[in-house]
C-alpha cells in the first residue's frame, strides 16, 4: 500500500448540538473502522454513543502534560500513525480549521509524509456565540486562544486588541480562566465589562453573563465549552495598520526556530549591538547620497535589528514588538499634549520645553532620580555628539558663552595650551589637552548653528576625494603614492583641491 492509498478525514462536530452535524460527516462517522476524538468532552459525544459508535479519546494526555503545544503534538503524531495503518476519521469540536491547533499539527505532519487527507467542514463555535450576543462581525473580531494566550512565549497574535471586539477561546475552567483574567488585565482595565459565554447553541445549557474583567474566575459554572467576549475599550482610539510588523515577526520567529538559521539562534543582545550601530550609520550614508530607494532599503535592515532583538526578548518572556510599538505609540501621545491634548504652545521652543517637563514627570512616576542635569546621556554614544548633547544641557541653566566670540577665543586658548604640552612631552597631557580642544570646537560649532558630526564626516568625504583623485593621478603616471616623495604629494594634494573645485563650481553654475 503505498502513501496516497492511506486515508485520513479530518470532520468537525460543530458546536455542540446533533442537529448543527452535517448529514456527510455523520455518514463518514458511521461507516468508519477507526474513530479518533480530540477530545470526549463534548456534548455531541453523548449521541455518538447512542449510535453505537466505537471510538478512542485524546482526554489523557490533557492529564500527562501541561504545555497544551506539547499534548497537540503527541495527537497529531498518534493520529498520523494511524494513518498509516489504514483509514481513519479524526474528529475535532467545531469546524476543524477554526481554533483548532491539533488539525493544524495534523495536516502538517500528513503533508511532510504525503499521506492523503479531507476535511469535511462543519458549524463552528463562532456561529451560535456571535447569535446568542447579537455581534454584528462588521465591527471586527479578533478570535484568540486562551491556550496560546498563557504561554510563557506567546505568539504575537494571541495579544488582545482592545480597539476591537475580542474572543477568547479555550476558557476551560476556573484556573485558566484566573490565569486569561490578569493577562487581560494588562489591556484593560479591570472594571471593563465583558461576557462569558458557554455551550452557546446547545439546548438547555447554553449561558450567557455579563460580569467586570475581574469577576472573570469567580462565575462557579466555567467549563470546557466557555468563551469570553471583551468588547473594545472606548478609551483605546481607533488606528488602522495597514502595513503590520507580522510579516517580519513571524521571520523571525521561523529563524530563531529550532528549524531555522544556527547563526540567528546564536545571536543575544549584546551580539547585535555592533548590527544595530552598523545599521544605523549606513542608513545616514544613504540618506547623505540622497538615493531615496538605498534609503528604503537600509530602513528596512534597520528595523530587522529592532525586530530581532524584540524576538530575543520574546523569547525570554520580556517583551515583544507589539510592546516595543505600544510603549512608543503611548511615550508620543503623552510627550504630545498640545497635539493629543489641551495644552497650547506657541513655538517649537516651548514644545521642547514641555517634552523636558514630561520626561522628568515620568522618571519620578517610575520611582527614578537623576542627580544632575547631564545624566540620562547614554555612554556609547559617539564623541563628538555626545558632547554637543552635554554643552546643550549646560547652557540651559545659562551656564554657556552669551555668543561665538567666547568659544572661538577658548579654542585659540585650547591650541596654545596642546602646543605647549607638546614641547613637554608628557603623553598623558597631550590626551587631555586634545580632548579639551575637541571639546571647544564642538562648543564653537554649536554656537555657530553648526552640527559638528555632519561637518567632521563632510571633512572626512572630502579628505577622500583629494586623496582617490590623488590616486588615480598617480596609476596614469604608472606609479603608486608610497613611491613619491613628499613634495610631489603635495603637489598632487594641492592639485587635488584646483581640480575638485572648479569641477564642482562647474556644476553649481550648470544646475542654477
Amino acid at each position: 500500500m503505498t502513501n496516497l492509498d492511506k486515508k485520513l478525514t479530518i470532520v468537525g462536530l460543530g458546536p455542540g448540538s446533533l442537529e448543527y452535524v452535517s448529514m456527510g460527516t455523520m455518514d463518514k462517522l458511521k461507516s468508519a473502522s477507526k474513530i479518533l476524538l480530540r477530545t470526549g468532552k463534548h456534548p455531541v459525544v453523548e449521541d455518538l454513543i447512542r449510535l453505537g459508535l466505537q471510538f478512542e479519546t485524546f482526554d489523557a494526555l490533557y492529564e500527562l502534560f501541561d504545555d497544551f503545544g506539547k499534548i497537540y503534538a503527541e495527537i497529531a503524531a498518534a493520529v498520523i500513525r494511524e494513518a498509516e495503518r489504514g483509514p481513519v476519521v479524526f474528529a475535532v469540536p467545531g469546524h476543524p480549521l477554526v481554533g483548532e491547533q491539533s488539525v493544524v499539527q495534523v495536516v502538517k505532519l500528513a503533508e511532510k509524509i504525503g499521506i492523503a487527507y479531507d476535511i469535511l467542514p462543519a458549524m463552528s463555535f463562532l456561529d451560535p456565540v456571535l447569535t446568542c450576543l447579537g455581534v454584528d462581525l462588521s465591527e471586527g473580531l479578533k478570535v484568540i486562544d486562551g491556550a496560546g494566550l498563557l504561554q510563557a512565549k506567546p505568539d504575537p497574535g494571541s495579544r488582545p486588541d482592545p480597539r476591537v471586539p475580542n474572543l477568547v477561546m479555550q476558557v476551560y475552567s476556573n484556573l485558566v480562566a484566573s490565569d486569561i483574567k490578569l493577562t487581560l488585565m494588562d489591556f484593560y482595565p479591570d472594571e471593563h465589562k465583558i461576557k462569558v459565554v458557554r455551550a452557546a447553541g446547545v439546548p438547555e445549557q447554553e449561558r450567557v453573563q455579563q460580569v467586570s474583567l475581574y469577576e472573570l474566575d469567580r462565575l462557579d459554572w466555567i467549563d470546557h465549552l466557555t468563551c469570553v467576549f471583551i468588547p473594545p475599550n472606548e478609551q483605546s482610539k481607533p488606528m488602522v495598520s495597514m502595513f503590520p510588523l507580522d510579516p517580519i515577526v513571524e521571520l523571525m520567529d521561523r529563524l530563531r526556530g529550532s528549524d531555522g538559521c544556527p547563526w540567528d539562534r546564536e545571536q543575544t543582545h549584546q551580539s547585535l549591538k555592533k548590527h544595530l550601530v552598523e545599521e544605523t550609520y549606513e542608513v545616514l550614508d544613504a540618506i547623505d547620497e540622497g538615493n531615496m530607494y538605498k534609503v528604503c532599503e537600509e530602513l528596512g535592515d534597520l528595523l530587522l535589528q529592532i525586530a530581532f532583538h524584540a524576538q530575543v526578548a520574546r523569547e525570554s518572556g520580556f517583551f515583544d514588538m507589539n510592546d516595543v510599538v505600544e510603549v512608543i505609540s503611548q511615550k508620543l501621545v503623552r510627550r504630545h499634549p498640545h497635539v493629543f491634548g489641551s495644552v497650547t504652545v506657541c513655538n517649537s521652543e516651548e514644545v521642547s520645553i514641555n517634552w523636558e517637563k514630561i520626561k522628568k514627570e515620568e522618571l519620578e512616576e517610575k520611582g527614578e532620580t537623576r542627580q544632575s542635569l547631564l545624566d540620562g546621556i547614554p555612554e556609547s554614544m559617539p564623541a563628538l555628539i555626545k558632547a554637543d548633547k552635554i554643552q546643550r544641557k549646560a547652557a540651559k541653566v545659562g551656564f554657556d558663552w552669551p555668543d561665538y566670540i567666547g568659544a572661538l577665543d577658548k579654542v585659540l586658548e585650547e591650541i596654545a595650551e596642546t602646543r605647549e604640552v607638546i614641547l613637554e612631552n608628557n603623553p598623558e597631557r597631550i590626551q587631555e589637552e586634545i580632548g579639551d580642544l575637541l571639546f571647544a570646537v564642538v562648543n564653537l560649532s554649536r554656537l555657530l548653528q553648526v552640527n559638528s558630526d555632519e561637518a567632521l564626516l563632510a571633512a572626512i568625504r572630502k579628505f577622500k576625494e583629494r586623496f582617490k583623485y590623488m590616486e588615480e593621478q598617480a596609476a596614469k603616471s604608472h606609479t603608486h603614492l608610497d613611491k613619491m616623495d613628499f613634495e610631489t604629494l603635495d603637489r598632487l594634494w594641492e592639485e587635488a583641491k584646483n581640480s575638485l573645485n572648479l569641477q564642482k563650481n562647474k556644476e553649481f553654475v550648470r544646475n542654477n
